[in-house]
């Protein structure tokens, strides 16, 4: 082989390596949100259930080697838990797993007389 061809392999080898390390980090991040699955919803958790499941079968958009479909899966269903988390926060809801919320700040303003 020449060295041109020694060259592309080693970049693809590398690309490879990182595609499956992004992959697995944003795997990691969505099994992180798993402790907060039974304040979700059912649209939470089939979104869970579902990237996880398409990460981890063979059968894929792309071919294995090349995770960016996975990493596509992975990181929307990431955003769509995140924004599902926060909504859940907003209307005042506590998730599980989620540490207890800081007092109100009109308690905090009160005097103790």
């Amino acid at each position: 082989m020449s060295r041109e061809t020694w060259v592309l392999v080693v970049i693809a080898g590398i690309l490879a390596i990182a595609t499956l390390v992004g992959a697995v980090l944003l795997a990691v991040r969505v099994v992180r949100t798993r402790r907060m699955l039974t304040g979700l919803g059912a649209s939470g958790k089939v979104v869970f259930y579902g990237a996880l499941i398409y990460a981890i079968f063979p059968v894929d958009v792309l071919p294995d080697p090349i995770y960016l479909d996975d990493m596509g899966v992975l990181a929307g269903a990431l955003i769509y838990l995140t924004r599902l988390v926060q909504k859940r926060r907003a209307e005042g809801r506590r998730l599980p797993g989620q540490p207890d919320a800081p007092p109100a700040p009109e308690a905090a303003r009160r005097s103790v007389r």
